[in-house]
């Protein structure tokens, strides 16, 4: 069996992690507009590319299983590491620079992901501050006279004037 359909896939998961990626900047400009009803379908979006993916990687692990199992391999997971350990030649070398393209897109993904989360997190802040702001404080709830504090004078029992 040879390694056609891995790296059909690779470059399948690739393409899918760019436009991912397209929709991570997206969403950085969407945060900075505050466009609630645009960010709820970018994130919609985002969830069909990560089911997308989901089964893409699950193609490609299938794929990588039956080329162990074809040449009689032994391994530990059906990674693409592993696969190069058994792989040679132009097979080898186009493999190494699809992961190699892929790693650096989920690292980029990541980073913009990381800002993303940021930038909310952020806004968030600015919301429960501004709600802070709004809202009536409540009085104090410790135990005061109503004369605000100030300590009376103490008077005797009995009238000493009288």
């Amino acid at each position: 069996m040879s390694t056609e359909q891995i790296i059909s896939i690779m470059d399948k998961l690739n393409m899918m992690h760019r436009s991912l990626l397209k929709l991570a900047y997206h969403k950085t400009e969407i945060l900075k507009t505050s466009n609630v009803e645009e960010l709820s379908e970018t994130m919609k979006n985002e969830q069909s590319h990560i089911a997308a993916i989901s089964q893409l990687e699950e193609q490609r692990q299938k794929l990588v299983v039956q080329f162990f199992q074809a040449n009689q391999i032994d391994y530990k997971e059906p990674t693409i590491n592993e696969l190069l350990k058994y792989v040679t030649g132009e097979e080898a070398a186009q493999l190494d620079t699809k992961r190699k393209e892929l790693l650096l897109t989920i690292d980029t993904l990541q980073k913009q992901n990381d800002l993303n989360q940021k930038m909310l997190f952020q806004s968030l802040q600015f919301v429960n501050l501004t709600l802070d702001l709004l809202r009536p404080q409540p009085d104090q709830i410790n135990y005061q006279s109503k004369a605000g504090g100030r300590s009376a004078i103490k008077t005797g029992q009995f009238d000493s004037q009288a």
